[in-house]
């Protein structure tokens, strides 16, 4: 697969190569980053690994992931003072937040770089890793096969594996496979992920539960305050912010947000989509329901009915600046997002039927009565108004959320322990 791999990338290179061009001069979100994940200024962005350290690279693709790594590199710095910490991150937004969350915990932040095996080589000698960490997703065969090959130990952490990607991994055996046999360990978070891994023929010692990342951030380190979010929100508003909406879900929370508020006046609705693009076409969603919006880019007192987050990375401080939280991406079929960061600040939330990719934490959080499923309007509607009514209730529901996740503390040390057998 190594080889058929490489030889087709040599065929199609060619091919390909005048829109890799046009995307690295035209498309804002690749403009600037081509020429750094191809290497070439790698000499200029990294220093050399003293001899004496050892050095650890760990990969994120985007802003997800980069989060949910943060307790983990806190960690890792913690338990290893003077080791090289490298993090690349694929995507340009990952990367932003890399640099906000990051830059005091590891030594170089660098754009990931692409799966040619050149550049591959390239970026090893340059790094010289003792230890490879992949967060999540975004597996590349080369990186890894070529990682493989030098001897040095791969982990996948935060591992996780939805019915959508296990049918991919297994009509795609043959390209797959080989890459999950790379890893030294396969640190996934549910059981479920674990059998599935196994039933795609990785070795059980490999694959093991060390749970969430996530459920080891820490609620105090959350900006939960800041004076430029603060001052966007008039007092005594009753807030729900609804994060990582999807197409579909917005125009649903406008109509029972536009029907709740004649009982509760002082509602406002803070929505964050999963695309920030895609403001425009929301804004025009509320408009048509004769609902006020307001862009948090605009950066003015929100004393409109909707205060919509068109930035990155401010979601979690709206979190905590809200009485309710709702996951998007679960009244559409979208598995759902990672509900533990509204849990962990005391949030009740509330979540579609669609949760696929956080299922056993969903069920969780359901039973410990911190969450809600809701699979429709009206039974939104129903919910929020419960939690609406009363304050006790919410904050009753609140507690059981961040009760649920704290129970489920220590996975950043599992990890340490893993590493330490490595390195």
């Amino acid at each position: 697969m190594f080889l058929l791999y490489n030889i087709l990338q040599l065929i199609f290179i060619p091919v390909f190569s005048p829109l890799l061009l046009v995307a690295a001069l035209l498309i804002p979100r690749y403009r600037g980053r081509i020429i750094s994940r191809l290497g070439f200024d790698l000499k200029n962005n990294l220093s050399n690994p003293p001899a004496t350290e050892k050095t650890i690279w760990i990969h994120a693709l985007s802003v997800g992931e980069v989060t949910s790594a943060k307790p983990l590199i806190h960690g890792l710095r913690k338990n290893h003072p003077s080791a090289r910490i490298v993090l690349t991150v694929s995507t340009q937004s990952g990367e932003v937040i890399a640099k906000k969350l990051l830059s005091d915990l590891v030594d170089h932040i660098v754009p990931s770089p692409l799966d040619f095996l050149p550049v591959t080589v390239l970026f090893y000698a340059r790094i010289k890793p003792h230890l490879f960490i992949l967060v999540e997703t975004d597996f590349w065969p080369n990186i890894l096969l070529y990682l493989q090959y030098k001897k040095v130990p791969a982990v996948l952490v935060n591992g996780r594996v939805s019915e959508k990607s296990l049918t991919k991994y297994k009509r795609f055996g043959f390209f797959f496979r080989p890459i999950f046999h790379s890893f030294n360990y396969l640190c996934m978070q549910t059981k479920l992920d674990v059998t599935n891994m196994i039933s795609m023929g990785i070795d059980k010692e490999k694959a093991n539960v060390l749970g969430n990342l996530k459920f080891d951030t820490q609620a105090d380190t959350v900006h939960q305050d800041p004076s430029s979010i603060s001052n966007l929100l008039p007092e005594n508003r009753l807030i729900i912010t609804a994060g990582s909406t999807h197409q579909g879900e917005e125009g649903i929370l406008f109509d029972v947000v536009k029907e709740l508020r004649t009982d509760y006046p002082a509602l406002l609705l803070i929505l964050a989509p999963r695309n920030p693009g895609r403001a425009g076409e929301i804004s025009e969603l509320a408009r048509q329901r004769g609902l006020s919006i307001v862009l948090r880019s605009q950066n003015r007192l929100a004393t409109s009915d909707i205060l919509l987050i068109d930035t990155i990375g401010e979601l979690v401080s709206f979190y905590a600046l809200s009485d309710i939280a709702f996951l998007g991406g679960s009244l559409v079929n979208k598995g759902g997002h990672n509900p533990i960061e509204p849990a962990i600040l005391g949030k009740p939330v509330l979540f579609g039927p669609h949760m696929e990719d956080f299922h056993e934490i969903a069920v969780s959080l359901i039973n410990e009565g911190g969450g809600e499923r809701v699979d429709d309007a009206e039974t939104l509607k129903r919910a929020l108004n419960h939690l609406l009514s009363s304050k006790e209730q919410s904050h009753r529901r609140g507690t059981a959320a961040k009760g649920c996740v704290l129970k489920q503390r220590g996975v950043v040390e599992k990890h340490l322990k893993l590493f330490q057998t490595l390195m």
